[in-house]
């Protein structure tokens, strides 16, 4: 599939590429960054209180000294609807003097398997 030469196109590109089913609803961490902690506190607050059907997670990135509202949304990843979501939290973050910094989503990477259970039983199903 072809997207906008823009950041979020480039970023669907790339989990394509990556070999990531699209077609596939996601958890998508969307990332509000404000450089007063009593801002993002207030943030999370609000945010608490609105009817989005995710999760959130209040922290401090301790390399660049802001605090970082993760807010995950399991979503399709298209285009519009990232653009769409990301532009309502940038407006939604701006009420308490934070911004938007772009969205992500975990995936496995490798290495990660030395983390793993080692109890785990490995059936026909899983899929790691």
């Amino acid at each position: 599939m072809q997207y906008p030469d823009d950041d979020n196109g480039k970023m669907l590109t790339a989990m394509a590429d990556a070999g990531i089913d699209l077609s596939k609803a996601l958890d998508i961490d969307f990332f509000l960054v404000f450089d007063d902690q009593r801002d993002a506190e207030s943030a999370l607050e609000g945010i608490q209180t609105t009817d989005l059907d995710g999760e959130v997670e209040l922290l401090l990135n301790d390399e660049s000294g802001k605090w970082e509202l993760i807010v995950c949304l399991n979503m399709l990843p298209e285009y519009d609807a990232l653009v769409s979501q990301e532009s309502h939290l940038n407006d939604f973050s701006g009420e308490f003097g934070g911004v938007s910094d772009g969205w992500g989503v975990m995936q496995h990477q490798d290495g990660d398997d030395e983390f793993m259970d080692d109890d785990h039983e490995h059936g026909t199903d899983c899929k790691h």
